[in-house]
């Protein structure tokens, strides 16, 4: 079996707020086209952490990062504008967040920005987008009523679409299902299964259950250090760590 070339390498990795420091020396790669999860208790760096990799931590005034983050072998830190980053590298969040504005526009948004103008074009972009979360058939006859009208999970497939919408390389979840139901959970998590085949993502969630469901590998984090790394069952089954295994077990957090 061939090894592939990492997406993301991060070496030595501290990340401070001020004179408060969030992050402790993290190194790890992260597989192309995988689900890596982000495991740990309320506080322990992980949302940080994700923020890193597409820099939105450079909104927060007082921010000092060392170490490096390389995404295919370029620095993330100096050798990319963060505005063309966050094209390559999309988020969505915890809560849905559609714009105040019809189903179509929200995808068409990302792609106009960017400078694509002609309506078929953007119509192909915008059919083509919501099709790759399985929300067509629930949509494409309310492309012109508002986002804000559909269900919970409904808001959250179209804020994944609007995320593809400008053709990015890589997905950072943050915690996307945790304001959703079981049935819309479930949705999600299938669609990632099937997104990860095109794209690679990483997702920060508190759900053991579902960082066991759809990832690859699993990181563990506490107190702003990563305690281990490896493949999701390993982590789960066979931690190398002592405070892995008590928090999987729910000793703790």
């Amino acid at each position: 079996m061939s090894i592939s070339t990492p997406k993301f390498s991060v070496s030595n990795l501290d990340l401070f707020y001020g004179q408060c420091q969030a992050l402790f020396g993290i190194s790890m790669d992260i597989d192309p086209n995988s689900v890596t999860a982000l495991i740990g208790p309320s506080g322990c760096g992980k949302s940080t952490f994700l923020r890193v990799f597409n820099r939105m931590n450079d909104l927060i005034d007082g921010v000092k990062i060392t170490g490096s983050v390389c995404y295919d072998g370029m620095d993330v830190y100096s050798d990319f504008d963060p505005i063309d980053l966050r094209q390559k590298i999309g988020m969505v969040f915890q809560k849905p967040n559609p714009f105040p504005m019809s189903v179509r526009d929200n995808i068409a948004y990302g792609p106009r920005v960017h400078g694509t103008t002609g309506k078929k074009e953007l119509e192909e972009i915008v059919e083509t987008c919501i099709r790759k979360v399985g929300l067509w058939d629930e949509v494409k006859d309310r492309l012109n009523k508002s986002a804000l009208s559909l269900s919970g999970g409904q808001q959250q497939r179209l804020c994944i679409a609007r995320s593809l919408a400008v053709a990015p390389d890589v997905l950072l979840m943050d915690e996307p299902t945790s304001a959703l139901d079981p049935i819309s959970t479930g949705k999600i998590e299938d669609l990632l299964q099937e997104l990860k085949k095109s794209y690679t993502i990483i997702i920060v969630t508190h759900n053991m259950q579902q960082a066991g469901r759809v990832s690859d590998k699993t990181a563990f984090f506490l107190n702003g250090v990563m305690v281990e790394m490896g493949e999701t069952r390993q982590i789960f089954f066979t931690p190398t760590d002592k405070r892995t295994e008590n928090y999987i077990s729910g000793r703790f957090g």
